[in-house]
Order: structure tokens, then sequence, then C-alpha cells
């Protein structure tokens, strides 16, 4: 089953990290059992892809080898392709993990780096599964030291063009592509809120649009609350970009989400 199939009514991705240290769940479904038992939740909740990371991207995120990475996804992902029909992606942006993840069972690659990181774009290539290129603005390391941009939504959709472009030319096919625009990624409060604003200006690459906002400290900066009552402000979001032309919504709670973009996008296409 192809996760591109058919994305005419918006999906959700449900976040599974495999982390001891991701800014919302880290640790909760680390384990490989937890791990499951949460990728069944979310699948009977409604979820249509499930996003397997094991390596925090948060900001000021500590880098794991290889080898790390690899014992953190590889039995997860085995094991929800053994139970369950849903597709899996594998968020990471090292060739050696994509190549392995495909293997054990996932069928999409979410990258943060948008294939940047050497290697991995001749990965994509090889493997040929659909391949999320997300904008950040520097590393996770330091991506929210001081983000600076003259026109954040130009300047992200400038980006995105650009690696497709790369993708395309390196012999990745454009049916395969997704973009996003990376809130949260090198971004501050006003830059995200803008590039809400003006998501709809980068459905003119053509291309589906995925929008992860879920717990994200932008909620944070506009309501000062701490990430485990980001839930409301979550769902507004997300509504949000569905009405802006959001195609996936990456998200922690599924049923919730499921319910808040169905009805953003009923009364959007009401009557079309």
């Amino acid at each position: 089953m192809s996760i591109l199939t058919d994305l005419t009514c918006p999906a959700v991705m449900g976040i599974l990290n495999v982390t001891p240290d991701s800014f919302s769940d880290g640790g909760d479904f680390f384990s490989p059992e937890k791990a499951l038992h949460h990728a069944r939740q979310m699948v009977f909740e409604g979820a249509a892809i499930i996003d397997v990371g094991g390596e925090s991207t948060r900001p000021g995120a500590v880098m794991i080898s290889i080898d790390e990475e690899l014992s953190r996804v590889i039995p997860v992902i085995e094991r929800i392709r053994a139970e369950l029909d849903t597709p899996i992606s594998i968020d990471t942006s090292k060739p050696a993990v994509m190549c392995a993840a495909v293997q054990a069972g996932a069928s999409m690659i979410n990258d943060v780096r948008a294939l940047q990181e050497e290697g991995a774009l001749e990965a994509a290539v090889a493997l040929q599964v659909p391949v999320c290129l997300m904008h950040m603005q520097g590393e996770p390391q330091t991506m929210q030291f001081a983000p600076k941009y003259a026109d954040v939504v130009l300047e992200v959709k400038s980006f995105l063009q650009q690696r497709i472009d790369c993708c395309v030319a390196a012999g990745v096919a454009r049916e395969l592509l997704v973009i996003d625009p990376g809130f949260g990624f090198g971004k501050g409060g006003r830059d995200n809120q803008l590039l809400l604003q003006g998501l709809d200006g980068l459905l003119d690459l053509n291309l589906p649009l995925l929008v992860g906002v879920s717990r994200k400290s932008m909620i944070a900066r506009m309501l000062d609350l701490p990430v485990d009552e980001r839930l409301y402000g979550s769902l507004s979001l997300a509504s949000i970009a569905v009405w802006q032309g959001a195609s996936i919504i990456r998200a922690h709670d599924i049923a919730a989400t499921l319910q808040a973009i169905r009805v953003s996008y009923m009364c959007k296409t009401a009557g079309k």
C-alpha cells in the first residue's frame, strides 16, 4: 500500500519516538514492546502512517551514532511490520539508517535535513520510496540561536524548490516527494506564525504538504503552556494548516487531531 496513493482528504502521521530525550514523549516508548503497543493504538485511532524516529531533533539535541540509531528503530519497525499493514516512515537523516529501515519494512523517509547529508540523496535514489523534504535553518544543536529571515515564506519555498530540483535531477521520481516547511526548526515565534499564515504559498510547488505542529514550543510562546497542556493549541494549528492546504498532519494525539482536521477540511470543501 503506497502512502501517497490517496491524499484527497488529509491524513494523520502518528509520531513514534523511540528515544529517551524527545521533547514531548522521550522515554515513553523506548522499548519495542511499548512502541508496538503505541503503534497499535495510533492505528486504531486512525493514523494513516507511523513515523518512527530514533534520534531526537529537539533544540539542543545530542547526535547519536548510526549503530545506536539502528538499535533503536530496526526492532520496532520489524515488530510493527509483522503485525500491522499501516505504512511506516523512518524519521532519519542517515543514509545507512534509511536503507536498513526500508529493508526492515519502512516505506517512506522523513528527513529533517532534506537529503543533504553525505550519501542521503544517493540512498533515496536507490530506494525509490516516498521522501519528505523538510526545511531547517541550521542544525538541531544550534537552530534556535537567533534564527533570522527577511521573508520566511519566500525563503522556505526557495529552499524546498532547490531540494526538489536536486532530487529530481538525481533520479528521485517527483511523485515520491513530499514537502514540510519545518515549523519550529530554526524559526522564532513570529516566523512560525507568518509561515502558517502564508502556508498556502507553498502549494505552488505542486507536492503534498506535510505539517508538524503537535505540542511544539510555538504554542508555549503564544499561550505559556507546558508541553503536556498543548493539545488544544495543537488542534487549532493543525486545523489552520489543513485549511491552508496541508495534506498530512504529523501528530501525537491521533483521534483528536483526525476529528479536528476532518471538520476543517469538510468546512473548507463544502459545496465544491
